[in-house]
């Protein structure tokens, strides 16, 4: 470039940021849109050839209109967007450091807990918010010790868009790994999301937990409860269902928080005999039971049936509760007994209703004393 261009492009550059800071709100808002519309996945470099070597002057605008203007709505979804074209660009670092130096965390977790601002601004936070936390470890613990965690699990519970709540729920998934320090606080923030009411949050939360669980290892006495607690309501909501049953369709939310309950319950017995002992005691076999004759949800049936299965026959549980084979075994007979240890992962695609029945109303209950009835 010779000398005079250069001259040039930074005479249009300078006029660019008058035209901003002079700008009104309407101005500003075009200017947005069209840095989105011609800038998507540019580099770093390319971002500094277009601003004439002075992109940091322009990104320092938008972080110091976003910190003025978040809180009553002002254009935030685009001034979001235009930051994550410069936190996205590849071999831009120091934009990254820039927004950080900034406050840029703490305004992106304070977008999430606003109720007054649309939900697609709460997505492009999320999204900046992923990215930052993919830049490495130290950005991850940087997010969690801004109480990071709780502020994106509350934008989970409280979003009405699936869209907004898959995005909070992979940026917890990505804040738990490689990031030792905070792990276990992602996974106590999950486990306070199963008792919200709605049925899709409890699903996501327990599909993130069955991720979670391999990689914090130890399974967390809380979890107990509201695990169980999803079970007996799934259970109580379809029998006192006042529509009829062909309305609780496949893709019925309950039914697939079922499946994942047992799932993720299949998994903490696993990991703690301690767990394991508490939840037999708490009729976890019960609910178990009941969820393997869920005709209406094959994979409620066949999650149940496996994690049944390992609470009779697990590597280190046949030895410690024998009573759970007894007491399965009364409840359902000796035939079906075998037919379903033959190939537990498969009953389900040879129950007939009366199986299914039985299993539903099953009574089985193991005594408090595991040693005694042991």
């Amino acid at each position: 470039m010779t000398l005079a261009t250069e001259q040039i492009e930074i005479s249009k550059f300078m006029s660019f940021l008058q035209d901003w800071d002079h700008g009104t709100k309407a101005i500003r808002h075009q200017i947005l849109n069209d840095f989105i519309n011609t800038s998507k996945g540019k580099t770093s470099p390319e971002l500094e050839l277009q601003f004439a070597q002075g992109a940091s002057l322009f990104l320092t605008r938008l972080t110091a209109w976003l910190r003025i203007t978040y809180m009553v709505g002002t254009c935030v979804t685009e001034q979001l967007q235009a930051i994550g074209i410069f936190l996205s660009a590849a071999s831009g670092h120091r934009y990254l450091i820039e927004i950080l130096e900034v406050g840029g965390i703490l305004t992106l977790l304070e977008i999430l807990r606003l109720k007054q601002l649309q939900e697609d601004a709460k997505q492009e936070a999320l999204k900046l918010l992923t990215i930052i936390a993919n830049a490495g470890r130290k950005y991850k613990e940087l997010i969690c010790e801004s109480y990071g965690v709780r502020n994106i699990a509350e934008c989970l519970a409280n979003s009405k868009l699936e869209k907004t709540q898959e995005q909070a729920q992979i940026l917890l998934e990505l804040l738990a790994q490689g990031n030792p320090k905070y792990q276990l606080q992602v996974y106590k923030g999950l486990i306070a999301l199963l008792p919200c009411t709605s049925p899709k949050v409890q699903q996501m939360a327990l599909q993130a937990l069955r991720t979670l669980q391999s990689i914090v290892k130890i399974v967390h006495p809380c979890i107990v409860d509201p695990l169980l607690n999803i079970l007996r309501t799934i259970h109580y909501e379809v029998q006192y269902e006042d529509e009829p049953t062909s309305n609780l369709a496949e893709s019925s939310p309950l039914y697939v928080q079922q499946a994942a309950a047992a799932k993720v319950i299949g998994i903490i017995i696993k990991e703690s005999t301690e767990i394991a002992e508490e939840m037999l005691q708490l009729k976890v076999v019960h609910h178990l039971m009941i969820a393997m004759g869920n005709l209406e949800h094959a994979s409620s049936q066949k999650q149940a049936c496996l994690t049944l299965e390992v609470s009779i026959y697990g590597s280190y549980l046949i030895h410690t509760f024998p009573v759970v084979e007894e007491h399965v075994r009364q409840a359902i007979g000796e035939s079906f007994y075998e037919l379903y240890m033959k190939n537990p992962e498969n009953l389900y695609l040879k129950m007939d209703s009366i199986q299914a029945a039985v299993l539903v109303n099953n009574k089985v209950n193991i005594p408090g004393s595991m040693e005694a009835a042991a």
